[in-house]
């Protein structure tokens, strides 16, 4: 096992390295100057600029470029952000914890709702209840996120007259006054901050894992062991959470992975309407920006959480089925 999570690290860092070169690439191929705001800045001079591009290398082509700010990275130093007018890491690290916060509480909803559901539905198949979960599915993937959350926000401004919808905030990240709060009182707001942006973010995903459960559930419902299960006279519950789940789990597992990590692009977007500060819409202004150095350091993140999400899924895979052990 240590073996093989060995191996997928070793395999993980070159696409970590052509993914940061690709990125790097395209980012200098993209129209326009990072330093035009200080080339047309009449309060900076041209020696000034100059002293600029020479510091980190701009003057040079555009490999020697990413070789320096790659020596930077190993080093855990991913530059200076011209926008943000801050150390990389330290900006990044301000708005990782927000992003991380909305991912976790939707992964866990989503497989707490969705496997359960697909389970449902699949064991009671073509069922009213079968039904009206592939409406819901079907109505949740045909959603785009951004329309989804503008509708969910609009109810709760049209509910604030009801007690429990008038106590969400429709957007931020805290209230005014947070700091005056109580240690208990700033996680209640924090908590209702997450409501709307976390409700989002779980039923878009929701949908479509519910779907992929309940496939694979029918898929081993139909196989002959199944069949033989029930023939020997096991009990319906062992048959289905016993012998059918076991299998049945696997290729969410592998899932997850990418779950993970396309949670961050997935809402960078949600991030933006609900105005959270989280790492996708700092993203998304670093690339408008034409940052370089903070794109980078946000895209070595995507890749570093891709790279932890396929390596919990390996290692929920080695525990989930002693298949892949041997």
């Amino acid at each position: 096992m240590i073996d093989e999570l060995f191996r997928r690290v070793m395999i993980s860092v070159p696409q970590l390295l052509l993914m940061s070169f690709i990125t790097f690439l395209f980012i200098d191929l993209a129209p326009g100057d990072i330093l035009a705001n200080y080339r047309f800045d009449p309060r900076i001079s041209d020696e000034t600029v100059r002293e600029i591009e020479e510091r980190f290398h701009f003057d040079k082509p555009i490999i020697i470029q990413y070789g320096h700010w790659l020596r930077r990275a190993v080093q855990l130093d991913f530059g200076y952000s011209f926008s943000r007018h801050a150390n990389v890491t330290s900006v990044i690290s301000e708005r990782l914890f927000n992003t991380l916060l909305l991912s976790f509480f939707s992964i866990l909803f989503t497989w707490l709702i969705a496997i359960p559901l697909g389970i449902y539905a699949a064991v009671k198949q073509y069922s009213i209840g079968d039904r009206i979960l592939s409406f819901i599915s079907y109505f949740g993937m045909s959603l785009p996120g951004f329309f989804l959350a503008l509708l969910v926000m609009y109810l709760v401004y049209l509910g604030r007259d009801m007690p429990f919808l008038s106590a969400i905030p429709i957007g931020g990240m805290v209230s005014s006054g947070y700091e005056n709060l109580s240690f208990v009182g700033k996680l209640i707001d924090r908590a209702a901050h997450m409501i709307i942006p976390v409700t989002v973010l779980t039923f878009g995903a929701l949908a479509g894992l519910q779907r992929i459960s309940r496939g694979n559930m029918l898929e081993e419902l139909r196989k002959q062991y199944v069949v033989t299960a029930r023939a020997k006279g096991l009990s319906e519950h062992r048959v289905v959470y016993r012998h059918a789940l076991r299998n049945a789990v696997n290729p969410l597992i592998t899932l997850f992975g990418y779950q993970f990590s396309s949670l961050l692009s997935g809402a960078a977007l949600i991030e933006i309407i609900v105005n959270w500060p989280g790492l996708g819409s700092l993203m998304l202004a670093a690339v408008r920006a034409q940052d370089v150095f903070l794109v980078m350091g946000s895209m070595m993140i995507g890749g570093v959480m891709l790279i932890i999400g396929n390596m919990i899924a390996d290692i929920l895979l080695l525990v989930a089925d002693p298949r892949v052990r041997r």
